[in-house]
């Protein structure tokens, strides 16, 4: 069978992460998250704590709310001062997604996957969300947090990812038009989630 790669999309508190590893291990195939970090790291030289650091300080800045830099492909030099600016920073992490579906199936959680890869035939694009109560719920018992607190972390993380997407894609985070199928966990179990992703998969030819 041909190599393919799971986008996963997700709102926070939706269980996409749960559902991404359940897939991971049903069908034998490497999982990418964090991890992503550090083999961008690798190919860059870019020291691995920049990577998260730059994760964490764009959380807290003006910059995706007031500008947009759409990825093009385009990699910074190592002699130019935006050598490890938050764009470059990007451009390797999509490069080497771009390397890995070459080389391997796998599933990658956010970082603009769906995006990045979509010019691949064999690139499934998924959304997953939830209603806001039932992720209430899931952070308040994930983290030990109150109501207030949990509806608080979630609102803000989903604020960050939205404006994340659009400064790197230009395109709308929650829009069904740039996925190939949308999941709601208020309705369908994580299991069930995985085998509707696992059919889709068998429908486009990627598995048996």
């Amino acid at each position: 069978m041909e190599k393919f790669v799971v986008a996963i999309t997700r709102t926070c508190g939706s269980g996409a992460t749960s559902i991404s590893k359940m897939l991971a291990d049903d069908l034998g195939i490497d999982m990418y998250d964090r991890k992503l970090l550090q083999l961008a790291s690798d190919e860059s030289g870019i020291n691995e704590a920049l990577f998260a650091k730059a994760d964490e300080h764009v959380k807290n800045s003006l910059l995706y709310r007031v500008s947009k830099k759409v990825y093009n492909g385009e990699l910074i030099p190592p002699e130019s001062d935006d050598f490890t600016s938050n764009d470059n920073l990007f451009a390797y992490q999509a490069k080497v997604l771009k390397e890995l579906a070459e080389r391997e199936s796998y599933i990658c959680i956010g970082r603009g996957a769906d995006y990045i890869l979509r010019d691949n035939p064999n690139c499934l694009k998924v959304f997953i969300y939830a209603p806001l109560e039932k992720c209430i719920d899931k952070e308040m018992s994930r983290l030990g947090i109150n109501r207030r607190e949990a509806e608080k972390h979630i609102l803000s993380t989903d604020k960050y990812r939205r404006e994340y997407y659009k400064y790197h894609t230009g395109r709308e985070w929650e829009n069904p038009y740039n996925y190939d199928l949308c999941l709601n966990t208020g309705n369908l179990t994580y299991a069930q989630c995985v085998e509707y992703i696992k059919a889709y998969l068998r429908l486009k030819g990627c598995i048996l």
